[in-house]
C-alpha cells in the first residue's frame, strides 16, 4: 500500500481565497491518494473496506478505480514477484 498527498480536483472544482488582500482561485485542492494491490480474489473486498472507512456522504470522498497488475518486479533481487 502507498498513501501520497496530492493536489486536485472533481466535482468541488476549487474555491476563492483571498491572499495579502488579493483574491484568487484554487482549483486544486489537497487530496489523499490510496493505491493498493491485491490479488483478485480479495479486490470486492478491500473496494468495500475503503468505501466503508472513506464515505462522508459529502463530494470529495472521492473515487476507487480498480486496474490489472500484470506482474510486479524486486527492483533488488529482479524476482518476479507474486501478485
Amino acid at each position: 500500500m502507498t498513501v501520497t498527498e496530492v493536489r486536485g480536483h472533481g466535482r468541488q472544482r476549487g474555491h476563492s481565497t483571498v491572499y495579502r488582500g488579493s483574491e484568487y482561485e484554487v482549483s486544486l485542492l489537497p487530496k489523499m491518494e490510496i493505491e493498493v494491490v491485491v490479488p483478485d480474489d480479495l479486490v470486492d473486498d478491500a473496494i468495500d473496506a475503503v468505501m466503508q472507512a472513506a464515505r462522508t456522504g459529502e463530494i470529495g470522498d472521492g473515487r476507487v478505480f480498480v486496474i490489472p497488475v500484470e506482474q510486479g518486479r524486486i527492483i533488488r533481487t529482479g524476482e518476479k514477484d507474486v501478485v
